[in-house]
């Protein structure tokens, strides 16, 4: 049975909420990663989430959502450099 969500505590529905926003935000550091500036800053706001969110029910959700931010994270971090090595003569 789904519980309500106007029934759980304050703290409880943050939790939640910062653990499908950590989600939410690794989908979108890995599309955003090819604009490194754009993609690590998702990254790191999806990582802060994830780690506050870890705390709720949706524990699984906020794990996912650390370890695409953390991918997010490493793609924006070598695309340019990779981009910089194979373009020079």
């Amino acid at each position: 049975m789904e519980t309500d969500p106007a029934s759980l505590d304050p703290e409880e529905r943050t939790n939640q909420f910062l653990a499908l926003f950590s989600a939410a935000l690794g989908i979108l550091s890995l599309c955003g990663a090819l604009l490194p500036i754009c993609g690590a800053g998702l990254a790191v706001l999806g990582l802060i989430s994830g780690w506050l969110g870890i705390k709720s029910d949706y524990e699984k959700i906020a794990i996912v959502g650390i370890i695409l931010s953390a991918i997010g994270l490493l793609t924006a971090i070598i695309y340019p450099l990779l981009l910089r090595f194979l373009s020079s003569p």
